[in-house]
């Protein structure tokens, strides 16, 4: 018993591995075709990943260990960045799941803003970037108004969705319990509306990161997006190419976290999945 035991972990991890080697193996296939066709063809504009991958290192990890290998160039660019992404997408998740609860529970209001809302995710919001920057000047407050309203109507309608798609029993159930609003709020609405409110929130973050390149490409002193236009315009591709990386890090991290916190938070949700029960 005891060696069966220590079996399982040690399959369990192979079996992780194996997957992690079978899910990488075109990843890896694709960057080497992608050094030896850059070297091949000699593009100024696309350079081999050799050159990207230094270009990486020397401008954003370049510095001493006290200060996490996090380079000048990370603190000066990066860091605004995502100080405004925080922002806006902490504004639109406020908003978004306030004005979700209050339209799914009180008809009226859903009926009432029901074409605005609509209007709102009709008008693709980097459109209004001319118009913010004349409100809001070439300022981290126009970056943190055009995520915030691109990344509002997600969770907004999904915490419409999750909250009117309640079960009617559980609903019926809890009124025949009387139930205070507090109590029905936490123990019964916002449980039953929280898988679709972090869909919502999840479909947000890859949208807060698209904004957040956007406005700064356009109107901004600092940022990713602000260095990527300057290394364009000084043809430093690779240190472009770079930046680039360090997006597409950010989004695997930012959905890595997310799911970790989703998979805490929600673990009864997911526990009484039918694919979970099979695997018990």
């Amino acid at each position: 018993m005891s060696g069966q035991g220590l079996s399982r972990p040690v399959v369990t991890s192979a079996l992780a591995v194996g997957r992690g080697v079978r899910s990488l193996w075109l990843l890896a296939l694709l960057l080497v075709v992608w050094e030896v066709a850059a070297r091949m063809v000699g593009s100024l504009f696309v350079p081999p990943v050799s050159q990207i991958f230094g270009a990486f290192v020397d401008t954003w990890l370049s510095a001493s260990p006290s200060s996490l290998f996090l380079s000048s160039q990370f603190r000066a660019d990066v860091l605004p960045s995502l100080v405004r992404l925080g922002l806006g997408y902490g504004a639109a998740t406020v908003l978004g799941v306030g004005l979700g609860i209050l339209i799914g529970v009180w008809r009226p209001a859903g009926a009432f803003f029901n074409p605005l809302i609509r209007l709102g995710m009709s008008v693709p919001v980097t459109a209004l970037l001319p118009i913010a920057i004349v409100l809001f000047g070439i300022t981290s407050g126009m970056n943190v108004f055009l995520i915030a309203l691109g990344c509002l109507w997600p969770i907004l309608i999904n915490t419409y969705d999750g909250v009117r798609g309640i079960d009617r029993t559980v609903v019926t159930a809890a009124r025949s319990l009387r139930l205070t609003r507090r109590r029905y709020f936490l123990r019964v609405l916002l449980p039953g509306a929280s898988p679709a409110i972090f869909a919502g929130m999840r479909i947000s973050i890859g949208i807060a990161l698209v904004l957040m390149v956007i406005s700064e490409l356009y109107a901004a002193t600092a940022g990713l997006g602000f260095y990527i236009v300057s290394q364009q315009r000084l043809f430093q591709f690779p240190q472009l190419w770079s930046a680039i990386v360090l997006l597409a890090l950010l989004g695997i991290l930012f959905n890595a976290v997310f799911a970790l916190v989703e998979r805490v938070l929600l673990r009864w949700h997911r526990n009484v999945r039918p694919d979970s029960a099979e695997s018990h």
